[in-house]
């Protein structure tokens, strides 16, 4: 089972990774898999992650009160917002867009709960 979380730990960490660089995809989601499958496989990895100077805050402040920030309620609720958008205007079956509006907004709302950091 280490094993199976090591390699959950690092494929999310790649994707953190490359998230870190490409506008559309998310950074710190992929980190917080990292973080939680290094706890229990790699606790150095964990504490590696925990001690970034640009992303650890963020994934500590998640693991400890839940808390997501501002900035990252607004870019997460516009994207999803565009998406659906998109969605819409690329003409996709509306039953599909409806599934997907409803998964963004049960989504949203639970990222707005969260206290803020």
């Amino acid at each position: 089972m280490r094993l199976v979380l090591y390699l959950v730990g690092s494929a999310s960490l790649v994707l953190g990774i490359i998230g870190a660089f490409l506008p559309v995809m998310p950074t710190v989601p992929f980190l917080l898999v990292a973080a939680w499958a290094f706890a229990r496989s790699s606790p150095q990895l964990r504490q590696r992650i925990l001690d970034h100077p640009v992303y650890g805050h963020h994934v500590r402040e998640w693991q400890e009160r839940g808390a997501v920030s501002r900035l990252a309620k607004v870019w997460a609720v516009s994207a999803m917002s565009v998406g659906v958008a998109l969605a819409l205007w690329l003409g996709i079956a509306p039953w599909i867009v409806a599934v997907q509006a409803g998964i963004c907004a049960a989504v949203a709302v639970f990222l707005v709960t969260r206290p803020e950091t």
